[in-house]
């Protein structure tokens, strides 16, 4: 692996623990200002101190970040149909040259295994890769999951390997029953989906299960920002990502409201 690919992967997997708290916050890509993220600059800018890096669009960049902030990013590279639509019908919506110019740590797409345009989004993630490959850009590829699609572990074991097949650098997938045979099965590290909105207390112990089972972070968003207390809450997860700290310490962190 070339110094540049190494060098900006050390902005996301933090080289003391190798691992990551990603904040997401791309929603808007398909979804429009959702909850939490109307104002995406007034939700980030007491969060950012705490995240190791940002999954964001380039237009989000662009208007909400300051540039002076020292956080990694993760450039959402894809798009297309919004939440009215067929979600895999996504394609490559943001160039190389652009992620370089923005100073992206990593650039990141979804694949959509088993849904109706499946084989485009294999191979737009194989065409991400060979261009990143060139520039040592590192890829993440998001395994995405179709209104259809169940997300038990054969189904996510199946599209993480798939996507490290394909050459992707690292996988943001979702927890699910028997996580560590996910994690074995994929060659390249794992980060953990924080899903949709659930009791704090239950995504803490979620995050804490992945990292137990093998995950190299998470990549956390509505469990983060939608909550009462953002700012306890990405806290919390980064005591358990990079500290080892249990449940019940966490839960303490994000209780303690300034």
């Amino acid at each position: 692996m070339a110094f540049g690919m190494k060098n900006r992967l050390s902005k996301i997997l933090k080289p003391k623990t190798g691992k990551t708290v990603m904040l997401a916050v791309d929603h808007g890509y398909f979804q429009g200002p959702t909850t939490g993220l109307r104002n995406l600059k007034e939700t980030l800018t007491p969060l950012i101190p705490h995240a190791d890096c940002l999954f964001i669009t380039r237009g989000m960049v662009r208007t909400s970040i300051d540039p002076k902030s020292d956080v990694a990013i993760c450039l959402r590279v894809s798009g297309g149909p919004s939440i009215l639509g067929e979600l895999s019908h996504e394609d490559i919506t943001t160039s190389m040259e652009e992620a370089l110019r923005l100073n992206a740590s990593g650039v990141g797409m979804s694949i959509f295994v088993g849904a109706s345009d499946e084989d485009r989004t294999i191979t737009n993630l194989g065409r991400l890769v060979n261009e990143a490959e060139r520039y040592g850009m590192p890829v993440l590829a998001v395994t995405a999951v179709g209104k259809e699609m169940g997300r038990d572990g054969r189904y996510l074991g199946l599209a993480c390997r798939m996507a490290a097949e394909i050459g992707s650098h690292f996988v943001k997938t979702y927890y699910c029953e028997n996580f560590y045979k996910v994690v074995e099965g994929c060659p390249v590290p794992i980060v953990m989906a924080g899903g949709k909105k659930i009791p704090e207390r239950d995504a803490l112990q979620m995050t804490f299960n992945a990292i137990a089972e093998g995950a190299s972070g998470v990549d956390m968003g509505r469990n983060i920002f939608q909550s009462d207390n953002p700012v306890g809450m990405i806290k919390a997860v980064r005591a358990i990502v990079h500290k080892g700290a249990s449940v019940d310490e966490a839960f303490g962190i994000y209780s303690k409201k300034k």
